[in-house]
């Protein structure tokens, strides 16, 4: 059982705890009612949260849209002032420009372009918006003026800077060519750099902007002026250096050969240096032509429209190609007048022009690609001029050989070597410089099918024919000529001289393997000629050994007295000898053997043959008594005899 105490106190902690229950219970039920009146406010604030959210859409939602059309209103209207702006500009252009426009480009083309510019949008502003504006009449007036003044520009520029180019820098330019090393070519600064980008941008606006081609004219008038003026002045550079100081020396004609025995015809003083003179200067003038007119159109390339360029070059070279074209042609005819007079060393004049064109063909070729077809055909047509005359030279030469007269006064009275042999070997070795020249004028001339497209070897058989042609033709006109001498022997020495000449020279140059190309036995032929001239002319002198030869001479025995007839015979023998060995040596003394070896070879085979013949008669005789004064008939020893014989060909002695 529970002690009293312990009930009581259990009971009162259990009423605590009931009272603490219910205390807190009653707390939770007043929270309740303070949640739900809290909620039924929270539900009250939302609806009229919502209600004043929907009153404010209603509101807001036309002022946004009011907003917007008044940004948008405020951007057309910027726009607009920006194109009123924009407009009202172009009627301030000519205000604006007028002064710049007025006052040129020179000195400030960048600012005068960005003027022009200006008035060029001006234009087509009021052209396309108001066409029967004044103003538009003003801008374009503007824009013609300031045209007007680029072209006076282009004009002014390139008439103030382009020069013409100087001999000396000319000559520099095409000696390059002659060199072996291939050196980079330096072009030609026909204007200054900032000159040229100022007519570079002159002439792209004018094309562009302006639609003008006047100034293509203006460019190649003036172009043209220059080269030709380059030209011209390179010629008269020739004129005075031949003048003052003899031809100078030109790689494009070789030098005449010295090592072939050659007697020069007799020049007109100062006659030939003037054809040489001015056939060099053409070979140069051609080669500065082509090399002036490749640097032209470099330039013209940057300057002139593509599609414009052939044209305007076409155009600028004329009165310089024209110009070269016509000197070639006076040279040309002055070569005709000169075969009529038969002066063939004036013809050779154009074999070095006709070589150097025909070299130069390709480069002309190339420089002139594009353009007329007459221009062209300019050269061509130069070429095939040259070729005919220098074809109708060579024949005229050939037939001069031939025909010219057998003249007694011009023969050369001491049997050396005529005029006309050694003008023909001349005109001959001359021709060695020219081979393919010379042969291809031959061939220019076949009628042939097979001479349309020669090569050089039947080229060079055409000149091998040529020359043995006019080696035939000079020796029957030397057969001929050399009937005009009454003595046998000095025709013989007449003829063995000018075969030996040209033997000699056909060998000691070129010309004897052109001639073996056809003829393979020349060089023997003319052997046995010579040879047989010598035979000829050692009869000569039979006259005089035929006096003391064995025949018909008196035989006698040793110690018998000779009879008067025989001892009349000896004397007559001994006379006859010396009458005629002192009138040959007298005569033959006086004639011409020029070749040292010939004329050597000439005097020991005489001399043998007459000493031995001397000597075995003096031998026989000299110790006969034929005569009472036989130092009256022994007039000469062996040796004076051999002495007498070394003085023949020899007018000094």
């Amino acid at each position: 059982m529970i002690p009293p105490q312990e009930a009581s106190a259990r009971r009162r902690e259990i009423e605590e705890k009931l009272k603490q229950e219910e205390e807190t219970l009653s707390f939770i039920r007043d929270s309740l009612e303070k949640s739900d009146q809290l909620t039924k406010n929270m539900v009250s604030i939302l609806s009229s949260f919502e209600s004043r959210l929907m009153k404010l859409e209603n509101s807001i939602i036309p002022v946004h849209k009011q907003t917007e059309n008044l940004q948008r209103l405020q951007e057309n209207v910027e726009k607009t002032l920006s194109c009123l702006d924009h407009v009202i500009s172009y009627y301030h252009v000519a205000s604006d420009t007028e002064r710049i426009i007025r006052e040129g480009p020179s000195g400030r083309l960048e600012e005068y372009l960005g003027s022009m510019g200006k008035v060029q949008k001006a234009v087509e502003y009021f052209q396309d918006n108001s066409p029967d504006s004044p103003e538009l009449n003003k801008v374009k007036l503007l824009f013609e003026r300031g045209k007007e003044s680029l072209e006076s520009e282009f004009r002014s520029l390139m008439t103030r800077h382009s020069k013409v180019v100087s001999p000396v820098l000319i000559l520099d330019l095409i000696s390059g060519e002659d060199e072996l090393e291939v050196q980079e070519e330096v072009p030609l600064e026909h204007l200054p750099e900032s000159v040229l980008l100022d007519v570079i941008r002159i002439s792209r606006w004018l094309v562009e902007f302006g639609r003008n081609q006047d100034f293509m004219n203006v460019y190649y008038q003036i172009r043209s002026s220059q080269l030709d003026r380059s030209i011209r002045g390179l010629k008269e550079h020739f004129r005075k250096s031949s003048s003052s100081f003899g031809v100078p020396y030109s790689p494009a004609v070789p030098n005449k050969r010295k090592d072939t025995p050659t007697k020069k015809p007799t020049k007109r003083p100062g006659r030939d240096d003037m054809l040489d003179a001015e056939t060099n200067a053409y070979i140069h003038c051609v080669s500065a032509f082509v090399r002036l007119a490749q640097s032209e159109y470099q330039l013209l390339a940057g300057i002139i429209p593509e599609h414009h360029q052939k044209k305007t070059f076409d155009s600028l070279i004329q009165d310089a190609l024209d110009g070269l074209m016509l000197e070639g042609e006076n040279l040309v005819s002055a070569a005709r007048k000169a075969i009529i007079r038969h002066d063939y060393s004036a013809v050779l004049t154009v074999f070095p022009i006709l070589r150097h064109l025909k070299q130069t063909k390709p480069d002309f070729d190339q420089v002139l690609q594009g353009t007329a077809a007459s221009t062209k055909n300019k050269l061509p047509g130069l070429i095939t001029s040259m070729e005919t005359t220098g074809a109708k030279a060579l024949e005229d030469f050939a037939d001069n050989i031939k025909n010219d007269p057998d003249k007694e006064y011009n023969m050369p009275k001491d049997g050396t070597v005529h005029e006309l042999t050694s003008n023909a070997i001349l005109f001959l070795q001359q021709l060695l410089d020219f081979q393919e020249t010379a042969g291809a004028m031959l061939a220019s001339q076949e009628t042939s099918s097979s001479a349309t497209s020669y090569s050089s070897e039947f080229s060079k058989r055409l000149l091998s024919t040529y020359i043995c042609k006019v080696l035939g033709n000079l020796q029957l006109n030397l057969l001929s000529k050399s009937k005009v001498y009454e003595d046998p022997a000095l025709s013989a020495i007449f003829l063995h001289n000018n075969y030996n000449y040209i033997l000699k020279s056909l060998e000691k140059s070129e010309l004897i393997q052109l001639v073996a190309v056809t003829q393979k036995t020349a060089e023997r032929s003319y052997r046995e000629h010579i040879e047989q001239q010598i035979q000829t002319y050692q009869r000569s002198w039979l006259k005089v050994t035929d006096y003391i030869t064995e025949k018909n001479l008196p035989v006698f025995q040793p110690g018998v007295k000779l009879r008067d007839k025989e001892r009349q015979v000896i004397k007559e023998r001994f006379k006859g000898f010396n009458d005629g060995l002192e009138e040959l040596c007298k005569t033959q003394k006086a004639w011409a053997v020029p070749d040292t070896e010939q004329r050597d070879r000439i005097r020991q085979a005489q001399k043998s043959i007459v000493k031995e013949s001397y000597g075995a008669f003096l031998h026989r005789y000299s110790s006969v008594p034929f005569t009472k004064n036989p130092e009256k008939y022994i007039k000469y020893r062996v040796e004076q005899v051999g002495d007498m014989i070394d003085r023949l060909f020899d007018t000094s002695a």
